[in-house]
C-alpha cells in the first residue's frame, strides 16, 4: 500500500460543511486491492487482539461490533485504515468519529477521510494506521502504545491549552468564528473590524500596566496593603546572605518563591531551618534573581476567579498527594493514584498524572522518607508543594460558599490591580467567613489565570467561566462577524468579485476582496498573485480595518484545504462549465458541481444563494440548497425564473435591454445594459451575466437599486478595474484586447464579442494549459480557428507535465478541425505580441488570450507609451 498524498482540510469542504477538520489521505492499495480482509488468514483475530476497542465502531450494521462484522465478511483495507485512524486518536485522548472511504476514478486508489482534533496528530494517525494495517497483514508485532504516546505528545505540543481551548469552544457554541494566529495560544475571535484577540486568558482589554503590576509580586502586595487588603508578611531578597535577615524579620515557618515565577515553579513551603531556607532560596533563584520570602500561612489554598470585575468561580486547591494504606510504598502509591481514570497525560483529562521530580523528592525527604518508605494507613503525604493542576493537584469547587464580604474583597482587588481577568490566590481556613475574621490572606494576584480548575474540578460543579469571557468581549448587540459574499464558478468569478466590491465600496464600506490577480483592501493591492484560496480569505478576515469581505473562491483551494471562512452571508455561482476536469479526482461536471456547491452549503441560515438559472448544474445546486435561493438569467421567460418568481422568489433578468430585479410579480429596472460599460454596449452576454450576479447579490444584501445603478455606470472595463478581462487598448491603426479566457466556454464568450467587431483582420494569440484534457486543448484551437483570421501560437509557460510540442500539436489539430485558418508558432509571448502588431493593418483587431495577464498588459502599455512619444516601431 502506498500513501500518495495527505491533505489537511480546515474549513467547510467537499466531504462535510459542519465537520471542518478532516484528513483526506489518497491511498493506493496496490496489490491489496485484490485482497479484502476476509482473504487474509488471521487478519481479524490479530486486529481484534491489538485494538479490541474497535468493537464499539458501528459501521454498516449500525450496532456495536458492526465494524468487526464487516471485517469478517470482507472489506477493503482503505475502510479498515479509516476506522483504525479514528480509534487510535480516541485511545490517545482525542475522541473522533466521522469517517468516509471512497474509491477514486483510479482503480485501487481511495480517498480515506477521517476527523481529527489536532491536525499534526491527524496526519500522524493516517500514517500510523497504514503501518498498523500492514503489520496486521504481515502478521508482525506492532508497538501500538508507542504510537499512542507519540500522539499524546504531539497533542500536548500543538494543542490550545485548556483555558484557551475553553474560550474557543464557548465561541464555537455561540457561532463566533475563530482563527489561531500562531502555534501557541494567540487567537482571534470574529472577523475584520469586529475581531477581538486573546492569548491564554489575557485579552486585548487586559491592561499592560495591570499585567506588569501583577507580575511584580512586591508591587502587588504594596498596593493591596495600602488598600487594607489582608496580605502575607514578607520581603524580597536577592542574595544568599539576606536569607538570615529574612528569617530574623519574619520568623519561621517561611515560603520562598521566585519574584517573576508562575505555575508554582521554584516555590518551597513550610521552611523551618536555616539550611532548608538557604536551599529554598537557591531553588527559587534559579527561576528569578529576586526571591520573595513570606510568612507561611497555615490553612487551605483557594483560587478565586474574577472576570470583568465580577467573581465567577472559586476553588479549593489541594497539592498532589497520596494516602498511605500501610502496605504500599510511596512510589507504589503514586503509581496507584495515577491509575485513576480521571488522570491523563498533560491536559487530556480532568486530572494530570503525578510525576516524580526534585520537588517531590525534597518534600518526602523533609519527612525523613524515601520512595521506598511505606506510610502508615491514613497518612496524607504531599508530593508537590503547590496546588497547580498541571502538576497533579486537585480542585474542589466552592463558588457557592464564598462569603459576600470575600466576594467584595476579590472584586475590589481586580479593580485595584486593573485586570479584566484576575486570579486571586488566598490562604485561609475557609472562604465562608470574612478573611478579616479568620486570618486569611491574599498571597498573589495572577494575570492570565488558568481556568482548568473551574471548568473541570475534581469535585463539585463545573463552572462555565469561558462564557463570562465571551460575555465581556461580545456584550449584547456587538457582532463578531462582517458581511461575507463568496463568489465561485468556472468563468466570470474575478469580474463579478470586482464589481461587487466596487458596489460595496461605493456604499461606504471598507471592503477587502480576493481575486485571481491579488488581494485588495479598498483600492490598494496588498498581495499579488492568484489569491483565491483559504489563506487569502483569512488574510482579509484577519484585517482589523475591513468591514465587508468579497471573496473569490476557486476550486483548487476548496479541494486542497476547504474554505477559509466558517460561513458566508451570500454565495454566488456564476456558472459551471468544463474546465480543470481530470484533476484532483474531478472528472465530470457533476463532480465539479459538488465542489462549487461547498460555497452554497456554507451560506448561513437566512443567507442567500445567487445562481445562474441558464446553467443546469447551478439549478441542481439550487434545488438542494439549505438557504434562500435567488436566480439570474438572460431570459425572463426561463422556466426556472418563471416558476421561482411565481412562488414569490427573487430573480435578476435581462429584459427589454434592462437589468431588472423581479420580486414575485414586481419588476424593478436597475439600468439599461447599453449604459453599463462592462457589457460593451450590451454585446457581451457573459459580461451581462456577471452584472446580473453582482446586482442580485448586492440587492439581496440590502443596497438600494439607485446606488447599485450608479456603481454599474462607473465600473469601467480596464486594466485598472478588470485586469485581464476584455482590456482593450487603442492604437492609431488598430486595437489590442487582452483577456484571460482559458477554457472553451471563455473562448466562446470572446467569439460572441468578436462577432460584433467590424475589422478587416482579426488576429489571435493563443496558448494551452498543460493540465487540461486533450479534448479541451483541441477545442481551444477549433474555436480560435472560427473567430480569428490569423492565429499566433505561443507556449512558454504552464506546461504542467506536458511538453511544449505536445500542447502545440493539440492546438494545431483543433485549428484544423475549425477551418483553414493560417497560423504560425512564436513561443515567447512578448515576441508574439510584437509580431502581431507588425502584421496589423489599418482597422485590425488583435486579441491575446493570455495566461500571464500582468506581463501582457505591461508589454502592450509600453507600446502605447512609445506610440504617444513617436517611438513606436514594430
Amino acid at each position: 500500500m502506498k500513501i500518495e498524498n495527505i491533505q489537511v482540510l480546515r474549513g467547510p469542504n467537499l466531504w462535510s460543511v459542519s465537520r471542518k477538520k478532516l484528513i483526506q489521505m489518497r491511498l493506493n492499495l496496490e496489490e491489496m486491492e485484490d485482497r479484502p480482509s476476509n482473504t487474509i488468514d488471521g487478519f481479524y483475530e490479530r486486529m481484534k487482539e491489538l485494538i479490541p476497542s474497535l468493537y464499539s465502531h458501528r459501521c454498516s450494521p449500525g450496532v456495536p461490533g458492526g465494524f468487526f462484522e464487516r471485517v469478517i465478511a470482507g472489506t477493503w483495507m482503505g475502510h479498515v485504515i479509516e476506522h483504525i485512524a479514528l480509534e487510535i486518536q480516541t485511545l490517545a485522548g482525542m475522541d473522533t468519529g466521522f469517517g468516509r472511504t471512497r474509491e477514486t476514478k483510479t482503480p485501487g486508489t481511495y480517498n480515506v477521510v477521517f476527523a481529527y482534533l489536532e491536525e499534526k496528530v491527524g496526519v500522524f494517525a493516517a500514517e500510523s494506521a497504514v503501518n498498523i494495517v500492514q503489520a496486521l497483514i504481515d502478521g508482525t508485532e506492532y508497538d501500538l502504545e508507542k504510537d499512542i504516546q507519540t500522539m499524546r505528545e504531539i497533542r500536548e505540543n500543538t494543542r490550545l491549552g485548556p483555558s484557551t481551548g475553553s474560550i474557543v469552544e464557548e465561541a464555537i457554541s455561540r457561532k463566533i468564528p475563530w482563527i489561531r494566529l500562531n502555534n501557541q495560544s494567540l487567537v482571534q475571535l470574529g472577523y475584520g473590524k469586529n475581531q477581538v484577540r486573546f492569548r491564554a486568558t489575557m485579552t486585548e482589554k487586559t491592561s499592560s500596566i495591570a499585567v506588569d503590576i501583577a507580575s511584580n509580586k512586591e508591587e502587588t502586595k504594596r498596593l493591596l496593603q495600602e488598600q487594607a487588603i489582608p496580605v502575607a508578611k514578607g520581603i524580597t531578597i536577592s542574595k544568599t546572605e539576606q536569607v538570615i535577615e529574612a528569617i530574623d524579620r519574619i520568623g519561621f515557618p517561611l515560603v520562598f518563591k521566585p519574584f517573576n515565577g508562575n505555575h508554582g515553579r521554584g516555590i518551597s513551603i513550610n521552611i523551618n531551618t536555616i539550611e532548608d531556607a538557604i536551599a529554598a532560596y537557591e531553588f527559587a533563584a534559579n527561576i528569578s534573581r529576586r526571591v520573595i520570602v513570606e510568612r507561611y500561612i497555615t490553612g487551605y489554598d483557594f483560587r478565586v476567579l474574577v472576570i470583568d470585575n465580577k467573581m465567577v468561580a472559586a476553588a479549593l486547591r489541594d497539592p498532589a498527594h497520596i494516602i498511605g494504606d500501610g502496605e504500599l510504598n510511596i512510589q507504589e502509591l503514586i503509581d496507584k493514584t495515577n491509575t485513576d481514570p480521571r488522570r491523563g497525560y498533560g491536559h487530556e483529562n480532568v486530572l494530570t498524572l503525578i510525576d516524580i521530580d526534585r520537588d517531590t523528592l525534597d518534600l518526602i525527604e523533609k519527612k525523613g522518607y524515601t520512595l521506598e518508605t511505606v506510610p502508615e494507613k491514613g497518612e496524607k503525604i504531599f508530593v508537590k508543594s503547590t496546588a497547580n493542576l498541571s502538576t497533579g493537584g486537585t480542585s474542589i469547587d466552592v463558588t457557592d460558599h464564598v462569603h459576600p464580604q470575600n466576594i467584595f474583597i476579590c472584586e475590589r482587588i481586580s479593580k485595584i490591580i486593573g485586570l479584566d481577568i484576575c486570579g486571586i490566590d488566598i490562604m485561609a481556613q475557609n472562604l465562608t467567613e470574612p478573611l478579616t475574621e479568620n486570618g486569611g490572606v491574599v498571597l498573589e494576584v495572577n494575570a492570565a489565570p488558568g481556568f482548568r480548575m473551574h471548568i473541570a474540578p475534581s469535585e463539585g460543579l463545573a463552572r462555565n467561566v469561558a462564557g463570562h469571557v465571551i460575555d465581556m468581549l461580545y456584550p449584547p448587540g456587538k457582532s463578531a462577524r462582517i458581511p461575507i459574499i463568496a463568489i465561485t464558478g468556472t468563468n466570470g468569478k474575478t469580474t463579478t468579485t470586482r464589481l461587487i466590491a466596487h458596489i460595496v465600496k461605493n456604499n461606504g464600506h471598507r471592503v477587502g476582496f480576493t481575486t485571481s490577480d491579488g488581494i485588495y483592501v479598498q483600492n490598494t493591492m496588498m498581495l499579488k498573485g492568484d489569491t483565491t484560496g483559504p489563506v487569502s480569505s483569512e488574510f482579509i478576515l484577519k484585517d482589523p480595518t475591513v468591514d465587508f469581505a468579497v471573496l473569490e473562491t476557486a476550486r483548487g483551494g476548496i479541494l486542497r484545504s476547504g474554505l477559509g471562512f466558517s460561513s458566508c452571508d451570500i454565495g454566488v455561482i456564476t456558472n459551471i462549465q468544463e474546465d480543470h476536469l481530470g484533476l484532483s479526482d474531478i472528472h465530470t461536471l457533476e463532480d465539479l458541481t459538488r465542489v462549487k456547491s461547498v460555497v452554497i452549503n456554507a451560506v448561513r441560515k437566512g443567507g442567500w444563494a445567487v445562481l445562474n438559472a441558464d446553467n443546469k448544474y447551478c439549478v441542481q445546486v439550487g434545488k438542494k440548497a439549505d438557504c434562500n435561493v435567488a436566480y439570474f438569467s438572460r431570459d425572463e421567460k426561463n422556466p426556472v425564473i418563471v416558476s421561482h418568481c411565481k412562488k414569490g422568489g427573487i430573480a435578476c433578468v435581462c429584459e427589454n435591454g434592462f437589468i431588472t430585479i423581479i420580486k414575485g410579480d414586481w419588476k424593478i429596472r436597475v439600468q439599461r445594459t447599453i449604459q453599463i460599460p462592462l457589457t460593451f454596449g450590451g454585446t457581451v452576454p457573459f459580461m451581462i451575466d456577471n452584472v446580473m450576479a453582482a446586482t442580485l447579490a448586492t440587492y439581496l444584501h440590502g443596497f438600494k437599486t439607485e446606488d447599485i445603478k450608479i456603481s454599474l455606470e462607473t465600473f469601467i472595463p480596464s486594466a485598472a478595474q478588470t485586469p485581464g478581462r476584455m482590456n482593450i487598448f487603442e492604437f492609431k491603426d488598430f486595437r489590442f484586447m487582452i483577456d484571460f479566457a482559458h477554457n472553451p466556454d471563455g473562448y466562446n464568450g470572446i467569439k460572441t464579442f468578436l462577432s460584433h467587431i467590424d475589422s478587416p483582420l482579426k488576429i489571435g494569440i493563443i496558448a494551452g494549459t498543460g493540465d487540461r484534457r486533450d479534448e479541451d486543448i483541441r477545442e481551444l484551437g477549433k474555436i480560435a480557428a472560427e473567430m480569428f483570421d490569423y492565429i499566433i501560437l505561443r507556449q512558454e509557460k504552464h506546461l504542467r507535465g506536458r511538453t511544449e510540442e505536445n500542447i502545440l500539436d493539440l492546438l494545431k489539430a483543433g485549428i484544423a478541425n475549425g477551418g483553414n485558418t493560417p497560423y504560425e508558432v512564436i513561443p515567447k509571448e512578448v515576441d508574439a505580441i510584437k509580431h502581431a502588431m507588425s502584421l496589423a493593418k489599418s482597422g485590425a483587431f488583435i486579441t491575446a488570450l493570455s495566461d500571464v495577464i500582468s506581463n501582457a498588459i505591461e508589454t502592450v502599455q509600453n507600446y502605447q507609451e512609445q506610440e504617444r512619444n513617436g517611438l513606436f516601431n514594430v
